[in-house]
């Protein structure tokens, strides 16, 4: 066969050929292979250059949201004993269970995900949205297990416990044991929706093994004297080595307060000259109690974030889960259930979480529980719509005459042609949680002990009496951003899903 004859090879970039015969044209010979729904419209959706600015201000917010621990800590990176020479470091052992896991999601997951496609081939994910769905699945399994771990740690502990649980919390192997029950509980059920491919199963026992052990050693929380590292230095006794930034975001000093950006503390204190203190730059200024802003604005990013995604997570749950009972059944079951729907969507979500502020515990699961559980409805809707129009389809008519179970037919058959409706209204969601903290946040009504967004831009006028620009301007600026770039996002996904938009573009 001739060079002009020979068939196009899968990934082949030279030249089409000259001249095909027509039996070669009907196997395909010369023709571009058809990309598929999702990745023509992931290209559709990058062809816009805002969404490509968004997706690179929502990385880096993932980024800090992750790293923020060891690049902004007042705990010295590394620590030296001038008289024996051994090195310790106080910032390593500072980490908390959800600092190692999520640091651990990123070195082990995101190579994971990105991987060269051959690589994955061999494992057996070929696929880059089965390795991310992979992914979330052990992501939930270590997040949950240190969750349980850590309520579990505070129940243990509480003066007010049942007896036997403080007396089981003062044995030495107790963090370890509990550890290992709550892991394996998890690891079960990832194995039972994961399969038992050994990929998958090497993942999902490495993810529980890095959850019992971060778990059981920072099983109780650590008393911090942050001046303590200064007297240390300055007497001579240690040197020390800070990470980028040599604040952490509950670091704060009353002689600190109100510091411009780019301000040398031995400048504007002139007694710490000398003194290690003295030499460090709050580089986007102080507020008002003396803590550092731009370390406040990395930590801040993994509160904006984690309530964004967990709660709207929780919600699309809910809300795919009622709406395909709904559309898939009608009749009264629908009827029933959209009264529920219509009941929910008149709740106001801030009232509720301003009330709850006031008579439950004030943190971060407690909200974004709130916040997913009231506002599932939009994907509920969208989900009954698709499933109303779906439910009379061939491919429905026969998953139900081959006698297939019902979690089958709505959740394998129907739903991935019916989600990408409620993936738009996702990500519109994300944005509305933001705000929803940052407003919460800005009340004083945020969690207890964590740094915010909210909280730094309600500090601008808030004990001082006077403005200051910039606890104004950087929250500011990133509570709009964000919030700008996840709308941007849901636009664009809206736009090049929709193939009505698409031919009115056209």
């Amino acid at each position: 066969m001739s060079d002009a004859r020979k068939p196009l090879r899968d990934g082949d970039a030279s030249a089409t050929p000259a001249s095909i015969s027509g039996i070669e044209a009907m196997r395909g010979v010369g023709s571009a292979r058809a990309k598929g729904f999702w990745a023509d419209a992931w290209d559709r959706i990058l062809a816009r250059i805002g969404v490509r600015v968004a997706l690179a201000w929502i990385g880096s917010i993932a980024f800090f949201a992750v790293f923020a621990p060891v690049l902004a800590s007042a705990h010295p990176l590394l620590r030296s004993n001038t008289a024996t020479g051994t090195w310790d470091s106080p910032l390593w052992q500072n980490l908390t269970s959800v600092d190692f896991v999520l640091l651990a999601g990123a070195v082990f997951g995101v190579p994971f995900v990105f991987m060269p496609a051959s690589l994955a081939s061999r494992l057996g994910v070929a696929q880059r949205s089965t390795r991310l769905v992979l992914m979330l699945l052990i992501g939930m399994q270590a997040g949950i297990t240190v969750v349980v771990c850590g309520a579990i740690s505070a129940w243990a502990r509480d003066i007010d416990s049942a007896t036997w649980i403080r007396e089981l919390s003062r044995v030495a192997a107790f963090p370890w044991i509990a550890a290992s029950v709550v892991s394996a509980v998890m690891a079960a059920v990832a194995l039972l929706l994961a399969g038992r491919q050994s990929t998958r199963v090497a993942l999902i026992a490495l993810a529980a093994v890095i959850a019992v052990s971060s778990s059981a050693s920072r099983w109780t929380d650590r008393l911090v004297n942050f001046d303590a590292y200064d007297d240390q230095e300055a007497s001579g006794e240690f040197s020390m080595i800070y990470t980028l930034v040599p604040f952490s975001p509950d670091f704060g000093r009353s002689d600190l307060y109100v510091l411009e950006p780019m301000t040398k503390i031995s400048q504007a204190i002139p007694q710490t000259a000398g003194r290690p203190i003295g030499e460090r730059t709050v580089l986007l200024g102080s507020d008002a109690i003396g803590k550092d802003v731009l370390s406040q604005m990395m930590w801040a990013c993994r509160l904006s974030i984690s309530i964004g995604l967990v709660s709207t997570g929780l919600a699309v749950l809910i809300g795919v889960t009622m709406g395909a009972v709904m559309g898939y059944f009608g009749g009264w079951v629908d009827l029933l259930l959209y009264r529920v729907v219509e009941i929910f969507m008149a709740i106001p979500v801030l009232f509720l979480l301003i009330v709850a502020a006031a008579v439950l515990p004030r943190n971060t699961y407690m909200m974004m529980a709130i916040i997913g559980c009231v506002s599932w409805t939009g994907a509920a809707r969208f989900t009954r719509a698709e499933f109303y129009k779906l439910r009379k389809q061939d491919f429905v008519q026969g998953a139900q005459a081959a006698g297939l179970p019902l979690r089958s037919v709505l959740f394998r058959h129907m739903l991935p042609n019916g989600v990408t409706p409620v993936l738009v209204d996702a990500s519109f969601s994300v944005a509305a949680a933001i705000i929803a903290e940052a407003t919460l946040s800005y009340l004083g009504l945020g969690p207890d002990g964590q740094a915010s967004w909210g909280k730094l831009l309600s500090s601008a006028t808030g004990t001082t009496g006077t403005f200051v620009w910039w606890l104004a301007i950087f929250p500011g600026f990133a509570i709009f951003f964000t919030v700008l770039s996840y709308n941007m996002l849901g636009e664009a996904m809206r736009d090049a899903i929709d193939p009505k938009l698409r031919k009115a573009a056209h």
